[in-house]
This record gives C-alpha cells, sequence and structure tokens, in this order.
C-alpha cells in the first residue's frame, strides 16, 4: 500500500507492519495507525508515520543511543493496554524534536511511546517520575562524546 509522508514523500508499506496505537497520541488522538520507516541506516532515528495523514510525523530516536542509564517501569494497565507478555517484544522510542542542527535538538525522556512488536500496539505514556527526566534532553550531551 502506499502512503504519504511529512518528510519521504510517498512510500510503500506492508498492511502488516501498522502499528496500532488505540487511543491515539497524545494531542493526535483521532489517529491510530501509524508505521516505523527508516531514516538512516547509520542513525538510531525512524520516522513514526500516520498512516492516514501525510502532514502527521515524528521523527523517533532509540533513547538508549542518547541517555544509556535511561530506564523505567510499565505500569500494569500499560501492560496489558499493549498486550505485553515478555521484555523482549517491546521496542521503545523517544520523540525527537530537531532543531537548525542535530546537535543542537532534544529528545523527549518524558513521555516514551513504547511498541509491542509481536502484535503491533503501541502507546505513548507519560511517566509519573517527572523529576527522573527531562522533555527536552539536549541530544548535544551525547553527539560529541560519541565516536
Amino acid at each position: 500500500m502506499l502512503i504519504q509522508t511529512k518528510f519521504l514523500g510517498e512510500v510503500e508499506i506492508k498492511e502488516s507492519e501498522i502499528v496500532t496505537f488505540e487511543n491515539g497520541l497524545p494531542g493526535f488522538p483521532d489517529y491510530q495507525r501509524f508505521i516505523l520507516l527508516s531514516l538512516d541506516a547509520d542513525l538510531p532515528l525512524a520516522l513514526l508515520q500516520s498512516t492516514e495523514e501525510a502532514t502527521i510525523g515524528f521523527v523517533v530516536a532509540f533513547p538508549f543511543a542518547f541517555k544509556q542509564d535511561y530506564a523505567f517501569d510499565l505500569s500494569d494497565e500499560d501492560k496489558e493496554d499493549l498486550q505485553i507478555e515478555k521484555e523482549e517484544e517491546v521496542i521503545t522510542y523517544s520523540i525527537v524534536t530537531l532543531q537548525e542542527t542535530f546537535a543542537d535538538s532534544t529528545i523527549n525522556l518524558l513521555a516514551p511511546v513504547i511498541i509491542n512488536t509481536n502484535k503491533q500496539l503501541g502507546k505513548q505514556i507519560v511517566l509519573q517520575d517527572s523529576k527522573a527526566y527531562s522533555l527536552r534532553f539536549p541530544i548535544q550531551q551525547t553527539v560529541g562524546s560519541a565516536k
């Protein structure tokens, strides 16, 4: 199936790769179907693109690539919503806010996007301990140190 994307133009996707966010994403409750598209094989980044609306797409990253000690617990409700049975079926992303230079960009560690890769279910959660992680964690802290 062909979809229009915010950053990549028209791309072909497989229906089986669509991730369903039953409640949408915060601020976008009417859009439940998203696809993860690779942006660059050498970077820990992807595009979380709505399959329903081309203008809704988010650059996401593996948060552990930018904050190695990043950790949190999922609530029982989140595990149930995502039908998680084993830790291995879960992948975590964080939304990136791009700036003029990548080093000036930030990553949202406070509200990770959790995806059950077996069931193709996703949910963005807001961590309850808001002091532990920042909404705008500077990528610059890790760009210069990563060699």
